[in-house]
């Protein structure tokens, strides 16, 4: 599971820096000013949380086996929901995705939250 993380993150961590460049040098000049600050945000996130995945990887690892299904899956779904909710609401002004991107913020706390538990049990 832990190589998983790993691959997830760094996949995840690639398409946000291919997302990132086609934002700056795309979408920077064709969004408006809020759009385009919503686009970053998106990436931002889903940076961090490719960077988290893959110390959960790298962490879960180096325990045996432990599981690191519930914080991989809560950080994997966030990415999706926040980041792709954000994606798509500056590409789209459709605000009722607005809707979603709260799903993915407590997806990622309750990855956060599942690291640190696994952590603390460790």
């Amino acid at each position: 599971m832990n190589k998983q993380w790993i691959l997830i993150g760094a996949m995840s961590a690639f398409f946000g820096v291919v997302l990132g460049a086609f934002g700056g040098h795309f979408l920077k000049e064709r969004l408006t000013e809020k759009a385009f600050s919503i686009y970053q945000i998106g990436i931002q996130y889903q940076m961090w949380h490719a960077l988290a995945l893959i110390l959960l990887g790298v962490w879960g690892a180096s325990q045996g086996s432990m599981d690191t299904s519930w914080p991989g899956m809560a950080f994997s779904a966030g990415i999706v929901l926040f980041s792709g909710s954000l994606y798509a609401l500056a590409l789209t002004d459709l605000h009722f995705l607005g809707m979603i991107t709260p799903l993915g913020g407590v997806s990622f706390l309750v990855g956060w939250i599942g690291f640190a538990f696994l952590a603390f049990r460790s």
